[in-house]
């Protein structure tokens, strides 16, 4: 994709819980929240390509390149999470995310996209979280695996809600063909380019 001369600034990284997709606050009432700031000195212009909401964790892009920002937003790319639920997750439960829910979006109804949605078999290798998430002697706590083109907000934990498993914990892994890999909380990695 051609972008303009002007030298812009990549990163890729690991935005922890409890941070929010952004870089400084913008009222009075966020000024005990943790923003991408603290993470790096970050240049001038920098924004979040999508969002991931104060709770959940996992890979974010960010740019000066408000051109490549809008070319990834308006290209539909694939965005994978990892979603540890409340209960036994049923395949009907699974095969009704996959073929669309319906949600409540900005006050009104909406319904999701198709989407690939299958269970893990086996518990990812993720960093440990911050803050302590209930385990299975509370019962089943198992993991999907829920890939997107689409974003609304809260989407994969408002989907899990409505087949009756709230999302205990959501780490996006992937954005097209980047992936998180071995990423720590925190972790910031500049690159040359963002191609997903």
């Amino acid at each position: 994709m051609e972008t303009s001369k002007t030298h812009h600034r990549h990163f890729i990284i690991y935005k922890p819980y409890g941070f929010l997709s952004q870089f400084k606050s913008h009222d009075s009432k966020q000024q005990s929240k943790n923003f991408l700031g603290a993470l790096h000195d970050f240049p001038e212009g920098i924004m979040a390509i999508g969002r991931l909401d104060e709770k959940s964790e996992g890979l974010l892009l960010l740019t000066t390149d408000g051109k490549m920002s809008d070319y990834i937003n308006s290209r539909k790319v694939e965005k994978e999470y990892y979603a540890q639920v409340d209960g036994a997750i049923s395949a009907e439960a699974i095969t009704k995310m996959s073929e669309g829910v319906e949600i409540g979006f900005n006050g009104k109804k909406y319904q999701t996209k198709p989407c690939t949605v299958f269970a893990l078999e086996s518990i990812p290798e993720l960093p440990s979280r911050s803050k302590k998430i209930r385990d299975e002697r509370h019962g089943p706590a198992p993991w999907i695996s829920v890939t997107l083109k689409e974003g609304k907000f809260r989407q994969v934990r408002k989907m899990t809600s409505v087949v009756g498993h709230p999302t205990l914990r959501l780490v996006r892994v992937r954005v097209g063909d980047i992936l998180l890999h071995k990423m720590q909380p925190g972790d910031v990695v500049e690159v040359d380019d963002l191609r997903v």
